[in-house]
């Protein structure tokens, strides 16, 4: 350590959904435990889930104005570009005023601008890649970066020479939390338990089906259902039987899902599946379609670890016949758990917090 009364100041930055902000909460949990050594603050959107997030977890959050660049014509691409502007100038005072040692991010469209003032202002940026697929955002971040980790080994490639493998960090310690209570969820003994979550901010698609398939599905299991913020389903207001809905659940709350769980269903996001692993979970990823999640799936299908479906393909009758066959199927459950263990590099929090010393001291 070069300094050792320095409080070094790292700025977080992501959001618009919980994907990109939760392998950065792993890494400030890691960095956390040196108490006194570190101040934080959070660049993010206005409306996304972040702000919880990161506020439950102790961290000084601030919006800014963001946009999103798209691939194609529309004529939002002209109002974006004036809000990706504002952003910029907004962050370029708040790294003046604020003066960080290190800018962080992993991914998503607010952290663009923010990067691009960090750079202009000699702040050095770690950028960290969990999907297999580089997004647009990353792509535009990265040539500004003093290092890029990667959560794939296969993900080298694209950033050449600043590229470091590190696995994806996961909120580990949350995840080993149990609630107090034994059954937080009310769930009896009799049926084995399903998470179905969509993600961060929800998928329509995905709450629509679950609702269609709840009546059969509640005759063989139980359903943990995480809609997203604002996507709640009138079917809780029903008091169906062996079905309970939320629309977020917190970090703890979601570590004991999991632990109850005997399947997932879910998305690809990167940051849940690489929970997923830590924990061993057997599961049926969706993945979104267009989108770097289908690379995600693609990985976890090669190695056997999880039961991949298109959503195309994808009906209500064929979703609870799946779960149904998933779950009576035990043998085949504990090893897709075992290969999910296996799928992912471990030690990325460790790998990562050597890398931001080596930065900043």
């Amino acid at each position: 350590m070069k300094n050792q009364s320095k409080k070094y100041k790292i700025l977080l930055s992501g959001g618009g959904t919980g994907g990109s902000v939760t392998p950065l909460l792993a890494v400030y949990d890691e960095l956390k435990k040196d108490q006194g050594e570190f101040e934080f603050l959070w660049l993010g959107t206005k409306f996304g889930p972040e702000r919880e997030m990161v506020e439950k977890a102790g961290i000084k959050f601030k919006a800014i104005s963001h946009g999103k660049w798209r691939r194609y014509f529309s004529l939002k691409n002209l109002v974006d570009i004036f809000k990706i502007k504002l952003g910029f100038w907004q962050a370029f005072f708040v790294l003046i005023r604020w003066r960080p040692d290190l800018v962080m991010s992993a991914g998503s469209f607010v952290s663009v601008p923010v990067v691009w003032a960090a750079w202009l202002l000699g702040v050095p940026v770690l950028i960290h890649q969990q999907d297999i697929r580089a997004g647009l955002a990353n792509k535009l971040m990265a040539p500004l970066a003093k290092v890029v980790t990667v959560a794939f080994e296969k993900s080298l490639a694209d950033y050449g020479k600043k590229a470091v493998w590190t696995g994806n960090p996961v909120r580990n310690k949350k995840l080993e939390i149990r609630s107090k209570n034994n059954n937080y969820f009310g769930l009896g003994e009799n049926l084995p338990a399903v998470l179905i979550i969509g993600g961060g901010t929800g998928a329509m698609i995905i709450n629509k089906l679950a609702a269609e398939s709840l009546n059969e599905l509640t005759k063989f299991c139980q359903v943990i259902h995480v809609t997203g913020k604002g996507k709640g389903i009138r079917n809780q207001e029903l008091g169906i039987r062996n079905y309970i809905a939320y629309e977020f659940l917190d970090a703890e709350q979601m570590a004991t899902a999991l632990n109850e769980a005997d399947l997932v269903v879910t998305r690809a996001g990167m940051g849940f599946l690489s929970e997923l692993s830590y924990l061993g979970k057997s599961s049926i990823i969706i993945p979104m379609p267009d989108s770097p999640q289908e690379a995600n799936a693609a990985f976890f299908k090669s190695q056997k670890a999880a039961i991949v479906i298109d959503q195309k393909d994808l009906t209500a009758p064929k979703l609870t016949q799946l779960i149904k066959d998933s779950l009576a199927d035990e043998k085949m459950r504990g090893q897709l758990a075992i290969n999910m263990g296996k799928a992912m590099k471990k030690g990325a929090n460790q790998e990562m917090l050597k890398i931001i010393n080596k930065i900043i001291k």
